[in-house]
């Protein structure tokens, strides 16, 4: 098999400046389906492999358990790395192949993939330096990633309004709604931003070191998983293996402000997984706006009612999540794909076509009221995310102690008792 493939693959001839394949997609979509499996056997594997090891050193070596949890972490982003790294290589090829690359829409998106994770780099680095510098190195790259963010989106305006979006989705333009599309991605930007803000009250403000580490590995997980894909759907999007679980538990740890965030970024790099990109509104409603929905997953953390049982405030926090990203497609597919629908009520249709983000955050609740479950990883959770502690008011009967202190106690920040203090 693998030298006919092979054949297949270098099977081509030159036209202009294109290549065309005389087996077209045989390669890479083999290579896809097989490593897509590969994948997916794998992560189960490993998964199982450090939950075992971890409940093994929860019960024999409970003060390890913490260096065990980074070096599970360390492994699991290794994982992350080389599954994106291969599928998304493949997807690039299989583009080529098919001649579905335009460059109006991948290469701004790709740029803009470079530019984000240039900056947050760099602001790792800064924030090894002082505060100072950190904070101007957010700005900068928070700049720079928004100049990228808005030629971007430029790109793809510029794209719809030459036809081409129309013509390489084999669509109607006169089906595509534009006025309501503009209307509905706003009104869900709005309640997004609403729900942020209320439910975010008493959050953390500002990125500090941790939050973004753990952004970027949270993101890269949610990421690479979501090449795992156990049904694919045919038109965009599909359901995996609690792909979206990572950026669950971060919004959960670190707030709704940030996993609002943390879901947008992970949106767009989405749209260089599988580009179904017909219109700049739609683009917004089925990558950006739709995965910043789920950013709100932690929005029932802090409501005391749930403080003993966080199974139940992440389910109710996904549930929410899943429901508005739900609704984002929906009127994505009403409102820009209504061809597709054929004869068929184009409600109807984006409705049931759809319905697979609930079988997706179904298997992400299941899975997270597992890990949950555990209080040694609610404790860890808690201790990565914990705010710094509050300055400790000095009561008033010690006070003239601390103002004054003795030769002995500058020499030593470790408190004495009164037979030490004797004995000297």
């Amino acid at each position: 098999m693998f030298p006919n493939l092979l054949s297949a693959f270098i099977s081509s001839e030159e036209v202009g400046d294109e290549t065309h394949y005389v087996y077209n997609d045989i390669w890479t979509s083999f290579a896809k389906d097989a490593l897509n499996s590969v994948f997916l056997w794998a992560a189960i594997a490993l998964a199982v492999l450090l939950i075992a090891v971890g409940i093994f050193v929860r019960f024999k070596r409970p003060a390890s358990f913490a260096q065990f949890f980074k070096t599970a972490a360390a492994l699991a982003v290794g994982f992350a790395v080389a599954v994106i790294t291969t599928m998304l290589a493949l997807e690039f090829y299989d583009m080529y192949e098919s001649g579905s690359v335009f460059d109006m829409v991948l290469w701004p998106t790709v740029s803009f993939g470079i530019v984000l994770i240039v900056s947050v780099a760099v602001a790792y680095v800064c924030s090894l330096f002082s505060q100072k510098t950190f904070k101007i190195a957010l700005i900068v790259c928070g700049s720079v990633c928004a100049a990228a963010f808005v030629a971007m989106f430029v790109c793809l305006a510029v794209y719809y309004g030459s036809g081409d979006a129309a013509n390489n989705n084999l669509e109607d333009p006169s089906t595509v709604k534009d006025l309501a599309l503009y209307l509905s991605t706003a009104g869900l930007i709005v309640l997004i931003a609403l729900l942020t803000v209320f439910m975010g009250k008493g959050e953390k403000k500002g990125f500090d070191t941790k939050s973004i580490s753990y952004a970027a590995i949270c993101i890269a997980m949610s990421f690479a998983l979501s090449y795992i894909r156990i049904v694919p759907m045919p038109q965009g999007g599909s359901i995996t293996p609690a792909s979206l679980l990572p950026l669950m538990l971060y919004s959960y740890m670190f707030g709704v402000r940030k996993g609002v965030f943390a879901g947008f970024i992970y949106g767009i790099l989405q749209a260089v997984q599988d580009p179904w990109i017909l219109h700049p509104a739609q683009f917004l409603l089925d990558y950006p706006v739709a995965f910043a929905a789920i950013g709100l997953s932690g929005m029932f953390r802090r409501v005391k009612a749930f403080k003993k049982v966080p199974q139940v405030s992440f389910a109710l926090g996904a549930v929410v999540a899943g429901v508005l990203r739900f609704v984002s497609h929906v009127f994505s597919g009403v409102f820009a794909f209504a061809e597709y629908a054929g004869t068929e009520n184009p409600w109807i249709y984006s409705l049931g076509y759809n319905a697979f983000v609930f079988a997706d955050i179904a298997i992400v609740i299941a899975v997270g009221a597992i890990i949950l479950s555990s209080k040694t990883f609610v404790k860890e959770m808690n201790r990565y995310s914990a705010a710094p502690a509050k300055p400790v008011t000095v009561p008033d009967n010690t006070a003239a102690s601390v103002a004054a202190p003795t030769d002995d106690t500058q020499k030593s920040d470790v408190p004495q008792d009164s037979d030490t203090q004797a004995n000297k």
